[in-house]
């Protein structure tokens, strides 16, 4: 009982459920160049820092307590003049209502990440056009965010982010290098944005609206109600998860949230879980440690 006590108390904030556009974090981190103290590296982090930040992303204008928290973290492996070999790891977060929790929504590793840039070089997205490999990745991220984002809201509410995401996949498929092709990877950016607009993720997508949604907002008013919808919203993730068992979506919904659920299913009112467990270390094994700590 105690987590779920602890997840309802404080006071209810009235949330606004079509929040969009960002609050980013951006950290560059070039300690394995051995030469990170070179201002190239504050400044590209600071260039990334207000691109993210500053572009209008969406038609929405929103206040600051509106916008999605995110980071960018980008760990620089080489570099040689303007040309940087790395790696990428984006995370997002939503609100729950009625609480003062956060919930991850996206947590996304991309070790396939080679740019240029040169200092003080401007960044600016534009719809259907390759200015960069850098600005490319980093706007791919942003609306797969958003539709991410959009879908804990809204059933399927992340569509036109997705295209606008498939979009650019599709201009950087000519000109970006690795990750933006089918290379058979269930982790390159190709391969995700597919995924996310694939009929045969309907149901993961519908399961991230049901277990946001339907499911931890829901506890505020109803704890029942919530936790079951959170039982519902994994047996449809689940379902995704066998046909694909693969795919970044699945596992990388299984890495955020495996303590999440594990809290949610040992707190509040007793339900049946054995076919939930079952499923649980079924389709995400990685995490059986986790699954065997939930009260049966």
């Amino acid at each position: 009982m105690k987590f779920i006590f602890t997840f309802l108390i404080g006071i209810g904030i009235v949330l606004s459920f079509s929040a969009q556009e960002l609050n980013a974090e951006v950290v560059v981190d070039a300690q394995q160049t051995g030469r990170s103290q070179l201002s190239i590296f504050k400044t590209l982090e600071q260039s990334v820092d207000e691109f993210i930040n500053n572009t209008s992303w969406t038609s929405q204008n929103l206040k600051e307590h509106q916008k999605i928290k995110c980071s960018f973290f980008i760990i620089i492996q080489n570099y040689d003049s303007d040309q940087f070999q790395a790696s990428i790891q984006v995370r997002s977060s939503r609100p729950v209502f009625g609480s003062t929790m956060t919930t991850p929504v996206m947590n996304i590793n991309d070790g396939d990440f080679s740019f240029k840039y040169r200092e003080f070089e401007p960044l600016n997205y534009s719809t259907n056009s390759f200015s960069s490999n850098l600005v490319s990745t980093i706007s791919f991220y942003v609306y797969t965010m958003l539709g991410l984002d959009a879908d804990t809201f809204s059933e399927l509410g992340g569509d036109s982010y997705f295209e606008e995401a498939r979009q650019i996949v599709n201009a950087a498929s000519q000109r970006g290098g690795p990750g933006w092709k089918d290379s058979g990877s269930s982790q390159s950016r190709y391969s995700i944005n597919r995924d996310l607009l694939s009929q045969n993720f309907v149901n993961f997508r519908k399961g991230l609206y049901v277990y946001h949604r339907q499911g931890l907002d829901m506890m505020y008013e109803d704890v029942d109600t919530g936790k079951q919808n959170i039982l519902s919203a994994v047996d449809l993730i689940s379902e995704n998860a066998k046909n694909r068992p693969n795919s970044a979506l699945i596992r990388t919904f299984f890495d955020a949230k495996a303590d999440e659920i594990m809290k949610v299913l040992n707190g509040g009112p007793e339900l049946e879980i054995s076919s939930t467990l079952s499923t649980l270390n079924q389709v995400a094994p990685v995490h059986s440690r986790t699954w065997r700590m939930i009260e049966n």
